[in-house]
């Protein structure tokens, strides 16, 4: 029987390959790969998880390249699928080759001095330049939610057309660790996925800024630098906020200006929004009001779930979701601090043999996050009564009518409005699914009620309260 033709091209990529690299490392990083698909010139391979395949594309990317193209021709993709974890959907993320990260060779005007006083000539030579795109920063890789859902929608519509959108400049603004740089990058590898013919760059605010200072030092050089940032079809700016001095702003203004007025793409991060830009040009902040301003937040309980989540899957973590839920209501900041706990514990389990539990989880959150041991929140009333009665949270605040998950949702309302100075009961209901105030006062007064008259019930309220009373004194 004939092979299929996909496993018939990545079986002669295998030869080729093993031909080419260590057997060790053959058997190690290439047997366990299996070809899926193949879509015209797009293979898609399955590997175990997203370390797997970012170590193939820092390692192997250039023999992988160079097969693929021998075999399937100079437009050949690769895409990988990360096996499914625990009974999830298997993920699939395209191949550094797939995102068409060059930028094709542009003519950039350069000035050299005759050698006659006062005498330069203009000449144009062929520059590659690199766009200095992260490949792990795409939008497959971005977790959508109310945090971020407006710069998502608006950085997939300038990707596909591109300086040709009301967004233009796009301004991304927010805390550390919301995810700026990954929605900017993420915008510029889906423009060069979308329109691999546009010359894209990304540049922080402080190389830009000694780039023109090495500019303006070395004769004849200033000229060039404008020339070249002129020829910039998508310019992608992070932290604008370091750009500070006349000079490189008004470098920077001249720049934006010539980008604009001929259709081209902008978009700035920066932590602070246009208005609270101190230092800067008012004309050079009146135009990063032009297009739209969009401000990451800190990621609600949901996004940060999603989040821990969809980690677990590229990386091919088993974590249960009581622990991932745990994680979720305590690192609350942004989504840094999140990955940086998951791997910290991920490590800490590894290095000292230990399961991975909720103990071993608030230990590492305490050392990151440094919450204070004796602030008592609703989210720790919640996780107590879950831990009491062996129910997720998830179970806790959702509309069940089971009568233990009932039972508990109720005693974590009375005592949330009982134990929390100043807690209103419209901040209790929202943190517990939505419920309106209403809801909350009825689940009050139906405990109050069933502690006079069911002995066992009581309790059940007097344990989970004498639990959180250090926490609560």
């Amino acid at each position: 029987m004939e092979k299929e033709r996909h496993i018939a091209v990545w079986d002669n990529c295998l030869r080729i390959i093993e031909q080419n690299i260590e057997p060790q490392q053959f058997a190690t990083w290439f047997k366990p790969i299996k070809a899926v698909s193949l879509v015209g010139s797009t293979l898609t391979i399955e590997v175990p998880t997203d370390y797997y395949r970012s170590y193939l594309e820092s390692a192997f990317l250039d023999i992988l390249s160079r097969t693929l193209r021998r075999e399937l021709g100079s437009g050949a993709k690769l895409r990988y699928r990360i096996s499914p974890v625990q009974g999830q959907a298997s993920m699939t993320i395209e191949g550094a080759e797939g995102l068409a990260s060059t930028n094709k060779p542009i003519s950039v005007p350069s000035h050299v001095a005759s050698g006659k006083p006062g005498v330069v000539f203009q000449e144009y030579r062929k520059l590659q330049i690199d766009p200095r795109l992260n490949p792990e920063y795409r939008f497959s890789t971005l977790v959508d939610g109310e945090c971020n859902h407006l710069g998502i929608t608006a950085g997939k519509d300038i990707a596909q057309k591109p300086g040709k959108t009301p967004f233009n400049p796009l301004f991304i603004f927010g805390g550390p660790g919301l995810g700026k740089t990954h929605l900017a990058q993420a915008i510029g590898n889906s423009i060069k996925e979308q329109h691999p013919e546009l010359t894209v760059l990304y540049v922080t605010g402080n190389e830009f800024k000694t780039q023109y200072m090495d500019a303006v030092f070395t004769r004849n050089k200033l000229t060039d630098f404008l020339g070249f940032y002129m020829q910039i079809d998508v310019l992608i700016v992070d932290d604008i906020q370091d750009l500070l001095g006349q000079g490189n702003q008004t470098a920077f203004f001249n720049i934006f200006n010539h980008l604009h007025q001929n259709s081209k793409q902008l978009i700035l991060t920066s932590d602070r929004a246009p208005k609270d830009l101190s230092n800067f040009e008012e004309r050079l902040v009146s135009r990063m009001k032009w297009g739209l301003s969009v401000e990451l937040t800190h990621p609600d309980y949901n996004t940060r779930l999603d989040m821990l989540r969809r980690r677990c899957q590229l990386e091919g973590l088993v974590i249960s979701d009581d622990v991932l839920q745990y994680i979720a209501m305590h690192v609350k900041n942004n989504f840094r601090e999140l990955h940086g706990a998951l791997v910290s514990l991920m490590a800490n389990a590894t290095f000292t043999h230990r399961d991975v539990t909720i103990g071993l989880a608030a230990s590492i959150i305490d050392n990151i996050v440094g919450e204070e041991k004796n602030e008592l929140s609703i989210d720790k009333v919640q996780l107590t009564v879950c831990d009491y009665f062996k129910i997720s949270r998830e179970d806790l605040v959702s509309n069940s009518r089971k009568r233990q998950i009932v039972q508990a949702r109720q005693i974590s309302m009375y005592l949330c409005r009982k134990l929390i100075d100043g807690c209103s009961l419209a901040a209790i209901g929202a943190q517990t699914g939505g419920k309106d105030h209403s809801t909350v006062l009825h689940s009050c007064s139906i405990v109050s009620d069933l502690m006079s008259t069911d002995k066992v019930f009581k309790q059940y309220v007097t344990d989970i309260q004498g639990i959180l009373a250090p926490v609560s004194k």
